[in-house]
């Protein structure tokens, strides 16, 4: 037997990641909306948003930020994951870190990277949420039965659930209902590094 050998692919950049995302969700949103019979006024009167911004996404023209797209999945009826899905998948995946692409909400002080493969519908999600200092950042409730576990990987948050307010330091989790409205918030000097279990009803 002969072993070869060949040159490793070279990374994807971070903006070809990004511009790949982008053609991704638009695909699927525009997919998704078609299947349950919505016009882009229908789905942009359904989810709240604007109709022209819910064009420029399909059309892979406009990033969309984390607040969007949970509005629009929830009015779909569908996971976060569905509109950032790229097929089935099978057998042993890795992600590298310099592969990964984030999401970012409108401010840019919150950001989300899915840590499981974006591939199939799934009943439980992984991802890494940071927060700069200072960060505030609202969700409404996500589709009924939804669940997550949060544990704090670094800093000082706070945590609103339909149950209050809850403080949280290093190493401390919280599990909540989040098919209600909830909130995270920085409340050290520092970033801070979250770790997010997402489980759903399908």
């Amino acid at each position: 037997m002969t072993i070869g050998t060949t040159s490793a692919p070279a990374p994807a950049s971070p903006q070809a990641s990004v511009d790949q995302l982008v053609g991704v969700i638009g695909e699927n949103l525009r997919g998704f909306r078609r299947r349950q019979g919505l016009s882009v006024d229908g789905l942009a009167q359904l989810s709240g948003t604007d109709p022209a911004l819910l064009t420029a996404i399909e059309e892979g023209r406009q990033r969309p930020d984390i607040g969007t797209l949970w509005t629009v999945a929830k009015a779909l009826d569908l996971s976060f994951s569905s509109l950032l899905s790229t097929g089935g998948d099978a057998g042993t995946t890795v992600i590298r870190r310099a592969e990964q692409r984030s999401l970012t909400s409108r401010d840019g002080r919150f950001t989300s990277r899915a840590l499981f493969p974006l591939k199939g519908e799934r009943q439980v999600e992984f991802y890494e949420l940071r927060l700069s200092p200072g960060a505030d950042e609202s969700s409404d409730g996500h589709s009924p039965g939804t669940v997550e576990n949060i544990l704090v990987g670094r800093g000082r948050v706070e945590v609103t659930t339909a149950d209050g307010e809850h403080r949280l330091e290093d190493g401390d989790s919280i599990l909540f209902e989040a098919d209600v409205p909830h909130r995270y918030r920085n409340a050290g000097d520092g970033e801070a590094v979250l770790y997010l279990v997402m489980s759903y009803i399908l």
